[in-house]
Parts: structure tokens; C-alpha cells; sequence
């Protein structure tokens, strides 16, 4: 069973897309923050990380360094609410060893999970 670690300051989104993943058959587990996060991947060891870009203290680009040195197998999916955050995002990407999918909120479930499949399926 695939494992994800969702991450986001808005439990509530947070929470949710935990849910949508474990409906579709993962093992999921959700942080509030990006230091949660980071503790919780260490532990929960996730084959995907969907991760807030945006978030109080750390932000969401912070964590994926941390992730992608620590976790070299984890995929890693970003989610922004921001357009003017996409650049930033796509460009500091760019410079991880690994594909990134960045995806715009609010997005439908299927989406999340056909981009989460897809960037699995290059594990």
C-alpha cells in the first residue's frame, strides 16, 4: 500500500485530502506544519508528499528540501492557492533531483490522484 503525507496549515484541507487518498486505497496521514511534517515523514517514511506552499513559519518549499535530501524516493506534489506563487515554485523544482507536480487549489479529487499516480508510477 502506497503511503502519502499530506501537508497543509488548513486542517481542514488538510484532513480532506487524507480522507480522498485513504478512499482511493493509500495509507495516509496528515501535518498541520511544515516542522509536523517533516517529524511525521521521518517516522511515517511517505512514497508522496502533497504539500501546502504557503504555510505560517516554514513554508511548503522549506520542507520539500528537507524531504527530497532526506526521503531521495519520496515523490513530491505542491499545492498553491497563490498564481503568483506558481514561478517561484516551478523554478526552485527545477533544482530537485526528482519530478515535482504542482497543482492549483482548489483542484478535483481526480486530478489529485491521476497527478499523485502519475508521479508514482516514475518511483
Amino acid at each position: 500500500m502506497k503511503r502519502v503525507l499530506v501537508v497543509d496549515d488548513d486542517r481542514l484541507v488538510a484532513d480532506t485530502l487524507k480522507l480522498i487518498f485513504e478512499k482511493s486505497g493509500f495509507a495516509a496521514r496528515a501535518a498541520y506544519s511544515a516542522d509536523q511534517g517533516l517529524e511525521c515523514s521521518r517516522e511515517f517514511s511517505p512514497n508522496l508528499l502533497l504539500c501546502d506552499v504557503s504555510m505560517p513559519g516554514r513554508d511548503g518549499l522549506s520542507l520539500v528540501d528537507d524531504v527530497a535530501r532526506e526521503l531521495p524516493g519520496c515523490r513530491i506534489l505542491m499545492l498553491t492557492g497563490f498564481y503568483s506563487n506558481l514561478q517561484s515554485v516551478r523554478e526552485r523544482s527545477r533544482k530537485l533531483s526528482r519530478p515535482v507536480g504542482i497543482l492549483t487549489k482548489p483542484c478535483q479529487p481526480l486530478e489529485l490522484l491521476r497527478e499523485a499516480a502519475a508521479l508514482l508510477a516514475t518511483a
